[in-house]
This record gives structure tokens, C-alpha cells and sequence, in this order.
């Protein structure tokens, strides 16, 4: 193997870990919700869910300048110092004498985490030119691997040591350790990465030249958005869902939990290898499929609960990494850190309202709460939102078009987009 593919290759695995990491630190909280709520003497659960939206507005508020500075400066340093920033909030967290605490500590970890995306993806995006959906995919198994990961181990320590902090304490140790790591492991990028990305030249650097295709941009971003505010909801719904209607503990509603991620280890390379030979009908397909098992999720016999979860999260999880192949297919290299960045500020600040929305929503059921028959409006809606969310497809494939108009000989391959 060449040096040059030595190269890649460590660094596209040492970029997933990372990936763990920064969805690890996203859904650590969902089993322990009630846990902290009692822990911390808050008057509603509402409150408890508040925390995981305050970290995800930290989270996504700021990606835009982080996209700028992805677009600038080493994105392996980048990406060391925002895992070493989101470990520290969680080992802030742990020790939290009160609620104010708590949320200041979700801020720095939520800062922490915007870090990742917009320098990961570019990154990968610009050593991957020739098979970005799959290389995105294969990153994609580091998400899946914390996303399982997190509730279950967090669920499982919480019943073990009789104490939420034990684990989140642990987690933010962890990741302090994982940033050092990548530090001193991962290889700045080199040169030849830049020789390998097609020769657009964009030279004014600017996002998106005229106002169609600005408002195509918008318009992809809005309509995802109501896909990732169905999956985050999804995550916290089904956490009080199950412990609340259907008697689950912490730690078993965890494992459900992580039932949404453990298959997207396969269906992530799996549907992201198949897209790039296109995106569009592969990406209909696994959210199609997600809507339709969201809405039987709060319908069938708790045996079959933790199997529909994960499926749902076979096809769901999986429309992550073609979304991201098409939409870095759009843009020059050196504008991808900030279209990244301003694409899932949209979808994140949409996104991450609904774990409070939904605690809300839940505490206002009173005792419907511990019905399972109050949830089935919400999973209905749910799973409308995903289905909406194909909106934004023809708007990607129209950028796409656009750019492929104004730069014939430079795009890529045409068929990636049909």
C-alpha cells in the first residue's frame, strides 16, 4: 500500500473514533433523565430534557465560524482540542452541585462538539473525492458505534453505582484520553490530499454565488431539518416513553435505546457505498422506510420495542452520510467547512428544540403519560416530519445542476446525483 493510501486510511479510522465520541456525548443523557431530575431536585422532567437541548443549541450555534476556521487553519487540531473541550463539560457536569452548573457545564460540551463536523466532513470530503458517500459511510460507523455505546453504558453504570455522575464522570475522563490520542496519532494532511480534489476554483471563495442558489441552500437545509428534529425527538421520546408507559428501568431502556444505533454500523458504509452511484433514490428509500417503522414503534407488544428500534435506525441513521457526500459534492474545498457549518446550524437549532419540546409535551400528558395510547399523535407526526423532509432533495440535486451548468469539466460524476 502506498504511503499516500496509509495516510488516508489511518486517518479516515482515527477520524471515526472522534465520531464516536462526539455522538456518545449526545445521547449519554437519555436513560438518566429522571435520575437527574431527582438528583438535582428539578421541579419537572421538562427540565431534565432541557439540559440535552442546551447542549445541542451550544452544540450548533456556533458551526458557521467553526466551518470558517475548518477552512482555514489544521483541521486535526480542530478536531483534538473541540473532543478535549467537550470531555471537559461532561467532567463539569459530574460534579454539578446544582442546576445552573449543570447547564453552564452542557454549554462548554456542546461547545466542544462543534469542533467535529465541520472539519471532519470537509476533511474527509477532500481525501475521498473519488468515493465520498462510502468514505463518509465508513466514518459513519464511529456515530454508530457511540450512539449505542452512550445510552447503554450510561444506563448501565447509573443502576450499578446507584449514581447518574459515575458515568458521565467516566465518559468526559475518556474522551480527555481520545483527544490526546488523535493528537499524537492522526497526521496533519498532506499535500497530496490537496492534488487529489477536483480542480474547481472558486475564486472568491464565496458559499454560493447567486440568490437561486442560496435559496436552494436554504431550502435543503429548513426541509432536513424536520428530519433531524424527528430523530432527536425520536431518541428522548422513546427514553420516556419506555420508562414511563412501559416500565423499563435506566439501564434497559438504554439497551432499547441503543437499538437505534447498533445496526447503523452496517447500514451506514452499506447505503452510503451504494449512493455513490446515486444519492437521491438511496436517500428516499432508508427515510421512507424510517417513517413507516416510527410510526409503528409505540403500537406493537414490548417484545417487538427494541427490534422496530432498530431498524428504525438501520434506515434512518443511514441517510446521514448521503446527505453529506451531496451536499460537500456542491461546493469547492475551500468553502465546505462553512456550507457544512451553516447546514447543520439550520438542522440543529430545529433539531435539538425538540428534546425539550417533547419533555414538555410529556409532562403536560399528567397521568396520559403512562398510557401508551397518549404517545401515537406524536409518532404520527414524527414520522410525517421525515417524509416532509424529502423536500430538501430536489433543492440538493438542483445546486448540484447549477454547479455542474457553470463547471462542466469539474464537478464530479453526474450519476452520483441521479
Amino acid at each position: 500500500m502506498k504511503s499516500g493510501d496509509q495516510h488516508r486510511t489511518r486517518t479516515l479510522w482515527l477520524v471515526g473514533v472522534l465520531h464516536g465520541f462526539t455522538h456518545l456525548y449526545q445521547v449519554a443523557l437519555l436513560p438518566l433523565y429522571l435520575r437527574i431530575q431527582h438528583d438535582l431536585k428539578l421541579s419537572s422532567v421538562e427540565q431534565a430534557t432541557l439540559l440535552v437541548t442546551v447542549m445541542g443549541l451550544a452544540y450548533f450555534l456556533p458551526s458557521y465560524p467553526l466551518g470558517a476556521l475548518a477552512d482555514r487553519l489544521s483541521r486535526k487540531k480542530l478536531l483534538a482540542l473541540g473532543l478535549a473541550i467537550n470531555a471537559l463539560g461532561f467532567i463539569g457536569f459530574s460534579l454539578a452541585p446544582n442546576y445552573g452548573w449543570a447547564l453552564a457545564s452542557m454549554v462548554v460540551a456542546g461547545f466542544g462538539g462543534t469542533f467535529y463536523h465541520p472539519a471532519a466532513t470537509a476533511l474527509i470530503a477532500r481525501m475521498f473525492p473519488e468515493a465520498r458517500g462510502k468514505a463518509l459511510g465508513l466514518v459513519g460507523i464511529g456515530a454508530s458505534v457511540g450512539f449505542f455505546v452512550g445510552p447503554i453504558y450510561c444506563g448501565w453504570r447509573a443502576v450499578v453505582s446507584g449514581s447518574w455522575r459515575a458515568p458521565v464522570l467516566e465518559i468526559g475522563l475518556l474522551g480527555l484520553i481520545g483527544a490526546g490520542l488523535f493528537a499524537w496519532l492522526a497526521k496533519e494532511e498532506q499535500p497530496a490530499d490537496r492534488q487529489r480534489v477536483p480542480p474547481v476554483v472558486a475564486t472568491s471563495e464565496k458559499m454560493f454565488p447567486t440568490r437561486a442558489l442560496w435559496a436552494f441552500f436554504l431550502g435543503a437545509s429548513f426541509a432536513l431539518s424536520l428530519r433531524d428534529f424527528a430523530g432527536m425527538a425520536m431518541a428522548t421520546s422513546a427514553s420516556l416513553f419506555l420508562q414511563n408507559a412501559r416500565g423499563f428501568n435506566p439501564k434497559t431502556a438504554g439497551l432499547a435505546l441503543s437499538g437505534i444505533y447498533l445496526a447503523s454500523a452496517i447500514s451506514n458504509p452499506l447505503f452510503g457505498g451504494l449512493s455513490d452511484g446515486g444519492r437521491m433514490r438511496w436517500v428516499s428509500f432508508v427515510l421512507v422506510m424510517a417513517a413507516a417503522f416510527i410510526c409503528v414503534f409505540p403500537r406493537v407488544p414490548v417484545s417487538w420495542m427494541v427490534p422496530v428500534l432498530l431498524a428504525y435506525g438501520f434506515f434512518f441513521m443511514a441517510s446521514y452520510p448521503i446527505t453529506e457526500a451531496a451536499l460537500m459534492e456542491t461546493v469547492h474545498d475551500s468553502v465546505r467547512g462553512r456550507v457544512f457549518g451553516l447546514f447543520i446550524t439550520i438542522g440543529g437549532l430545529v433539531g435539538n428544540l425538540s428534546h425539550w419540546l417533547v419533555g414538555s409535551w410529556v409532562q403536560g400528558l399528567g397521568a396520559g403519560a403512562f398510557s401508551p395510547a397518549s404517545y401515537f399523535p406524536l409518532y404520527a407526526t414524527l414520522a410525517l416530519m421525515v417524509v416532509a423532509s424529502l423536500a430538501g432533495l430536489p433543492c440538493l440535486h438542483a445546486i448540484r445542476r447549477q454547479e455542474e451548468k457553470n463547471q462542466p469539466a469539474t464537478m464530479g460524476s453526474v450519476a452520483a446525483t441521479k
